[in-house]
């Protein structure tokens, strides 16, 4: 699925990524918990749909080699976020729906869960 139908299912914003909307996403991964996200192997074409709006989300993606992020909830995003987000390359959406709403729209349109 192309990051820019991911945006428009989800009613989303592309925050943070500029010309990528065409890059595809085979998988996804919905988790508030980042513990449960160093615990992911296999990343390419990876998203993770979450909740947990902070730097550390950022940091424990460019651990895992996650490039995609989408917050859920209508977190805010903050500068900060952006600005480590940029120099990691990741590209971040941001959504009103919930993460349950969210994952269900993708997962109903197919989009494939990790596990």
């Amino acid at each position: 699925m192309k990051i820019k139908e991911i945006i428009s299912l989800v009613e989303g914003t592309l925050v943070v990524g500029g010309d990528v909307e065409n890059e595809e996403v085979t998988n996804a991964f919905a988790s508030d918990l980042m513990s449960d996200v160093l615990t992911i192997k296999d990343t390419d074409s990876l998203m993770l749909i979450t909740g947990l709006a902070n730097t550390q989300t950022i940091r424990t993606c460019e651990m895992s080699d996650i490039q995609i992020v989408l917050f859920v909830r209508g977190k805010n995003i903050t500068d900060e976020m952006k600005e480590l987000a940029e120099e990691n390359g990741m590209v971040l959406i941001q959504t009103n729906y919930t993460l349950f709403r969210t994952s269900g729209i993708l997962y109903a349109h197919g989009l494939s869960p990790l596990y």
